[in-house]
C-alpha cells in the first residue's frame, strides 16, 4: 500500500461511521459487545470487541489489508481476499485474512495515524494506546 497524505489519512479517519450494533454477533467473551465503524471506501471496517470499557479485541481492513489485536495475541498484519474478483469475494461473510510472516509496520503505523485522526474517541484512543504498546512507531 502507498504512502497515504495526512490529509486522506484524516479523510479516512473522518469517514468512519458505528454501524448497528444488531447486526453483529455477540462477543467472544461473557458480557463484551462489539462495535463496527464502517469507511467511507469499500472494504474499510474497524471492529472492536469491548468488556467492561476495555478493548480486548480489534481489527481494522482497508484495501486488501488487515491489522488484528489482541490482549492475548499481539498484533498481525496480513492480507484480505476482498480485492479478488472471485464469486466468494462478493459477500462480506466470506471475507478471509492471510497473515503475514512478519507483520507489515508501514500498515501498521498507518492504521495508528487513522486511529490517532479520532483519538478523541474513547475506543480509538485506547486502541491507539495498545498498538503503541505493541509496535507502532506513530507519534
Amino acid at each position: 500500500m502507498n504512502a497515504l497524505q495526512e490529509n486522506e489519512i484524516v479523510a479516512l479517519g473522518a469517514s468512519l461511521r458505528p454501524i448497528s450494533p444488531g447486526l453483529l454477533k455477540p462477543g467472544r467473551m461473557e458480557g463484551s459487545v462489539r462495535v463496527w465503524y464502517q469507511g467511507g471506501e469499500p472494504y474499510f471496517d474497524v471492529f472492536f470487541e469491548v468488556c467492561e470499557e476495555q478493548v480486548l479485541w480489534f481489527q481494522f481492513t482497508l484495501r486488501g489489508r488487515s491489522l488484528s489485536w489482541s490482549r492475548r495475541c499481539e498484533l498481525q498484519t496480513g492480507s484480505t481476499n476482498e480485492l479478488l474478483v472471485s464469486d466468494g469475494a462478493h459477500y462480506p461473510a466470506s471475507k478471509t485474512i492471510q497473515a503475514d510472516s512478519q507483520n507489515d509496520q508501514a500498515f501498521v503505523n498507518l492504521v495508528c495515524s487513522i486511529l490517532e485522526s479520532r483519538a478523541e474517541e474513547p475506543l480509538f484512543r485506547q486502541t491507539l494506546a495498545e498498538l503503541r504498546r505493541s509496535g507502532c512507531s506513530v507519534d
